[in-house]
């Protein structure tokens, strides 16, 4: 199996065509491994701190689902493209003072990791799709609900109109292997999805773990660096 185009020194010439087709081919081989196929799966290009031209052409080669982590610079580029069929996915922390705002762009949250967000969003119309996010570390600084705080997250959730709960969110601890923390998340989908037995989605796998997170039952990928290359710097 080869490095992703952009991640790797083979990649400096990659074009973007090029990276899409690499993801694309990786993301149908990890789903055949897994006795999967990769209809179930979205892909979500992550364009944080990219230009909306870098969206444009990533919509004119097929790709719909796009995330971003910062209010502001997400909220602009929604309005800058709003021509486009695009489906916006937020997936950073959330302020609970923010949360209506990013509902008037988002059609998907992946951040939901506490009953004040809920109650901020619980009367919303139309339903927004929400993720419960939930923090596989022990450091309390890290974003995501504790995974014994599941349950009752999830009840909250499911007591919101304003909410349409599709499942559960996290990221892998830096410095551990990622296949038994996503098998983790996998465990506490299931508790949410006791609550919600339509909540069986799973938020999980970035460009570099979403074969293992494809293997534990992940839905949703959050890929940024090898679809879109590096960053660009920071003004």
């Amino acid at each position: 199996m080869t490095d992703a185009p952009g991640l790797s020194s083979a990649g400096a010439d990659a074009t973007l065509a090029d990276r899409v087709a690499w993801i694309s081919d990786q993301v149908s081989d990890a789903a055949h491994a897994a006795g999967r196929t990769s209809d179930e799966i979205t892909l979500i290009a992550i364009t944080k701190f990219h230009p909306v031209s870098l969206v444009r052409e990533l919509h004119a080669l097929g790709l719909r689902d796009f995330g971003e982590n910062r209010h502001q610079d997400a909220r602009e580029k929604a309005a800058e493209l709003d021509d486009l069929d695009l489906r916006w996915h937020f997936v950073g922390q959330l302020q609970s003072k923010k949360a209506r705002q990013v509902r008037e762009y988002a059609s998907v949250i992946h951040s939901i990791d506490r009953v004040a967000l809920v109650d901020q969003l619980a009367e919303v119309t139309p339903p927004v799709d929400v993720f419960l996010q939930f923090n596989l570390t022990d450091d309390p600084a890290r974003g995501g609900a504790r995974p014994e705080d599941a349950r009752a997250l999830a009840e909250s959730a499911a007591a919101a109109s304003g909410l349409r709960l599709l499942g559960v969110m996290a990221v892998a601890p830096l410095g551990e292997d990622p296949r038994p923390a996503f098998a983790r998340l996998r465990g506490i989908g299931e508790v949410v999805s006791s609550v919600v037995p339509s909540a069986t989605a799973i938020s999980a796998g970035m460009s570099h773990d979403f074969r293992e997170a494809i293997a534990e039952g992940a839905t949703h990928l959050r890929i940024g660096t090898a679809i879109t290359g590096n960053r660009p710097p920071r003004d």
